[in-house]
């Protein structure tokens, strides 16, 4: 079609799209957490969430409820997820610690990163990983070498 943007404004070049058996509820979860705001939701015949996208900061995610009969599996059914998320906040410690509160697991405690970074790692209720980080110091290509042979 004659003056369509091959790739749409307000999208990044890469989003995530999610599985998520209970993708309402996991909505929530991010704008509680991450200050996510909703862009679009569009239920399928069935109830379930079809389609919906969320921003946090810059970034889209997109997400849907499972539909196994498509093989749009969760990580929960799947038994793991290969897939990381990476969201820069302000203070990760008190994001951390809500999304713990909020039914969110640890999977690896908070601790200050030899790249720069203070970052911790949790598992969501629905199985998605996120590593939460807050940019702490500016650490050269070289330094962080040499601190990752130290570490």
């Amino acid at each position: 079609m004659a003056g369509v943007k091959p790739i749409p404004d307000n999208y990044p070049r890469v989003t995530a799209y999610l599985a998520i058996d209970g993708a309402g509820d996991a909505i929530e979860f991010y704008k509680k957490i991450f200050g996510a705001t909703e862009r679009f939701r569009m239920p399928a015949p069935d109830g379930r969430v079809g389609h919906a996208e969320i921003a946090i900061g810059d970034s889209v995610i997109m997400m849907a409820d499972t539909h196994p009969e498509m093989n749009f599996v969760d990580p929960k059914k799947l038994g793991n997820t290969p897939i990381n998320l990476v969201v820069y906040v302000e203070d990760v410690d008190k994001t951390f610690e809500a999304a713990l509160k909020a039914g969110a697991t640890e999977t690896q405690a908070i601790e200050d990163k030899f790249y720069g970074d203070r970052a911790g790692q949790f598992e969501d209720p629905w199985g998605h990983r996120w590593d939460v980080m807050t940019h702490k110091e500016d650490v050269s290509p070289e330094e962080m070498q040499k601190r990752m042979e130290a570490f």
